[in-house]
């Protein structure tokens, strides 16, 4: 018994620097924002910057827009990766290997360089742009828009999926498809009741995870746009840089919003999980 005992005290000291770890960098930072968002120059605390954040159609367009692509971004990017993931575990060859390992390096290939890649070339006179330009495939295409913005976020969202959802296929066992097939299953009603009830907590928690991902980019963004497209990140970073106005508490109130937002989209998550586990039985 006092073997027990030593055992759970030597596991909690061992807890102990990850502890302080997460309360030094994870809950003291979010108190810090918190606090300040309550601020004003002006008022003291108050609600202000919140009030002010919801009465402006700047902030409420930013908001907007960081929904928007961060939403279009994941489901199209995880759309790709299930496709992607399920045809490498079908795949017995040393491509594999190399298309995980491919995906591993891609995955973090974000930021300027990114967007330097794209601006050569799906930009104005990109190389891509102008091909399709000349075939007649299409009469324009701008890579500053919400729409080239979705494009350039989908594929940064794609090799991120591929590896969280790759080892999520070890579940799917072989012999369950073989036995729905002798039972008279064809391949619709083998994904219907069998194959997306087992991925879909996977394929949930992968949908949170490239969300969150999209909705926090910056540099990337950044770098495309040089801070000129209204999201989220942008004004949260303009208003803490000073590069129009200074106004670090209305930045607080900006960044509680998006912590507000990932938190619906968690809850979100953790209920449609519980009525997955409840359907799957």
């Amino acid at each position: 018994m006092s073997g027990m005992v030593r055992g759970k005290w030597l596991a909690l000291l061992c807890l102990v620097p990850f502890a302080l770890f997460f309360i030094v960098f994870e809950i003291a930072p979010l108190a810090w924002v918190l606090i300040n968002s309550l601020q004003t120059e002006d008022s003291g605390w108050s609600l202000e910057n919140f009030t002010r954040i919801f009465s402006s159609k700047f902030y409420l367009q930013a908001i907007q827009f960081s929904l928007e692509i961060s939403f279009y971004s994941s489901v199209f990017g995880i759309i790709i990766a299930t496709l992607g993931s399920y045809s490498l575990r079908r795949v017995d060859s040393p491509l594999r290997n190399f298309v995980t390992a491919f995906a591993n390096m891609t995955s973090n290939f974000a930021g300027v360089p990114l967007a330097f890649a794209f601006i050569i070339l799906l930009g104005f006179n990109g190389s891509i742009t102008i091909m399709l330009k000349q075939a007649g495939i299409i009469q324009d295409f701008n890579l500053y828009s919400k729409s080239g913005l979705i494009l350039l976020y989908t594929y940064f969202q794609i090799p991120l999926g591929v590896l969280l959802l790759y080892p999520a296929f070890d579940a799917l066992r072989e012999d369950w498809r073989e036995s729905a097939a002798l039972l008279g299953a064809n391949g619709w009603q083998f994904w219907r009741h069998i194959g997306l009830p087992v991925l879909t907590p996977a394929l949930l928690g992968t949908f949170v995870i490239l969300l969150a991902n999209a909705l926090g980019a910056y540099a990337t963004v950044y770098a495309l746009t040089t801070g000129n497209f209204n999201v989220l990140p942008i004004r949260i970073a303009g208003l803490v840089s000073g590069d129009v106005s200074l106004d670090p508490n209305m930045a607080s109130a900006l960044a509680v919003v998006l912590v507000a937002l990932m938190t619906v989209v968690t809850v979100v998550h953790q209920l449609l999980l519980k009525r997955s586990y409840h359907v799957s039985r």
